[in-house]
């Protein structure tokens, strides 16, 4: 245990202390002159990007939300599988004013670049061998997202949206996992939402009257004016590509960064269209999928973001295909 004290300290104010800073934990304090040591419901959090000192320790970690898998399960892959995790973008300012944006080329915010970086830890602590014991939930958060994707099985490729918001959170996690080159896929863009781009959600009844109706329509074959798709036509482009990701990587483990658009209609593929639309697809929540010959589908968790709600992060994430992505 004195390797692990010198890494991780579990302080009697449930601080974790990993320094240099380098995570946020809410939007209001992503400006903070003091980024070093900032708090939020009493906890506190730095992260040192350097690799801390070899040691191997045992995990233990709360359980995954919405899982049908054990942990077996999870640490390894089984050759007639892939294992896709399908992880939405982090926070873009648009997303934070509820401002839709579909293909729109919005950068990530503060807040975003601060939520891809947890979320490369994941691969960062799966690629050093490196878990550590933890105490309380409030002490795990960055180890609890690291749990999310460990296992046996490596990640062997990330795809992306080529929209810059999915495109730079794919970037900081290929920056863990040994560098590996993020492939773009333009098929991976969220919805197109036609004259609804650009427009803030609560204004867009009045300002596009039809495009909303056309976007609250439960019909899948409407297409939004302005050159926005029906949700079939996204269904047919974003499965067609997963299908094709996972044909090619059977008995491998790979990332895909994508939307909340997009992530919905995974799910409805995955569900055989039983899924809930409801639902709301947060930023770098974590879904697992395993495909399998010919065209299974099969849902291992979903909506997952424990590492998050852990400390509050972003409680009223925005997006979705009927919002923003």
């Amino acid at each position: 245990m004195g390797a692990l004290r010198t890494w991780l300290q579990l302080e009697s104010a449930a601080t974790i202390s990993l320094q240099p800073s380098i995570l946020i934990v809410s939007r209001q304090l992503a400006q903070s002159s003091n980024p070093n040591q900032l708090h939020h419901r009493h906890v506190s959090f730095s992260v040192n990007l350097q690799p801390p000192p070899p040691l191997t320790v045992t995990a233990v970690f709360s359980p995954m939300a919405q899982t049908n898998s054990s942990d077996v399960e999870r640490d390894c892959v089984d050759r007639s599988v892939t294992e896709i995790v399908v992880v939405r973008h982090g926070e873009t300012e648009w997303n934070a004013e509820k401002r839709i944006q579909g293909h729109l080329d919005i950068d990530l915010n503060d807040v975003g670049r601060q939520q891809a970086v947890a979320v490369s830890y994941i691969c960062y602590l799966q690629k050093e061998n490196l878990l550590a014991t933890v105490v309380t939930r409030k002490c795990a958060i960055l180890l609890e997202v690291a749990e999310r994707l460990s296992g046996e099985s490596k990640i062997s490729a990330i795809y992306s949206s080529d929209l810059k918001r999915a495109l730079e959170t794919a970037e900081t996690i290929a920056s863990r996992c040994g560098g590996l080159q993020v492939i773009q896929d333009p098929n991976l863009r969220e919805r197109h939402l036609g004259d609804l781009q650009g427009l803030v959600y609560s204004d867009a009844p009045r300002m596009k009257t039809k495009a909303y109706e056309a976007l609250q329509s439960h019909g899948n074959d409407v297409e939004i004016p302005g050159g926005g798709e029906s949700l079939n036509q996204l269904y047919k482009r974003c499965t067609d590509s997963l299908q094709a990701i996972g044909n090619k990587h059977r008995g491998e483990r790979v990332v895909v960064v994508t939307h909340g658009g997009v992530i919905r209609e995974l799910h409805r593929r995955a569900s055989s269209g039983t899924g809930h639309r409801s639902q709301r697809i947060l930023n770098v929540s974590v879904n697992v999928l395993h495909l399998s010959d010919p065209d299974k589908w099969v849902i291992k968790s979903w909506g997952d973001v424990s590492h998050l709600n852990g400390a509050g992060y972003l409680e009223s994430g925005f997006g979705g295909d009927r919002t923003s992505g």
